[in-house]
């Protein structure tokens, strides 16, 4: 009496008694799901919630709220947004959106320090060409021009000083 059959006959009923179970746990939870019990320590904080959301239901109920009210209402329906805890698809968005703005902003300023660099060696190369074009003058005779070199050298001079 305690072969294969039985121990099969035994694991079906302990099935059997834990979908009981279940049942009994859903239906007990959507009843308490419609009640108002409230552990008696935290009774008066969940009451004044209760107020305060009766009172503004009935503010916006009012249709005849100035702008202000009505500022106020936005602000306070965002600080609330802030403390929802999100969900694993939403850290997960923001995540991505911070790392997608720091790569936009890192390309940015590669970019920027490429410009600042070209633009540097382009008056580098342009200074150095009007050095190079003033020194290799030469006269008629083919000498150097020793009066427009001694003129870069004072301008040299007087643009360090």
């Amino acid at each position: 009496g305690r072969g294969f059959a039985f121990r099969r006959k035994q694991k079906i009923e302990r099935q059997y008694r834990k979908l009981l179970k279940k049942g009994r746990k859903v239906h007990s939870q959507q009843d308490n799901q419609f009640t108002d019990t409230y552990p008696e320590h935290l009774k008066h904080l969940y009451l004044a919630e209760e107020e305060m959301l009766k009172k503004r239901r009935r503010a916006a109920d009012d249709s005849v709220l100035s702008e202000e009210k009505l500022t106020k209402a936005v602000e306070s329906v965002t600080t609330e947004g802030k403390f929802k805890k999100k969900t694993s698809n939403q850290k997960a968005k923001e995540e991505y959106e911070k790392i997608k703005a720091e790569r936009a902003r890192k390309k940015e300023e590669a970019e920027k320090r490429r410009q600042q660099r070209e633009a540097a060696q382009r008056l580098y190369k342009q200074k150095k060409m009007e050095a190079y074009k003033i020194l290799s003058k030469k006269t008629k005779r083919g000498q150097p021009n020793l009066n427009l070199q001694m003129e870069f050298l004072l301008q040299k001079i007087q643009q360090n000083t």
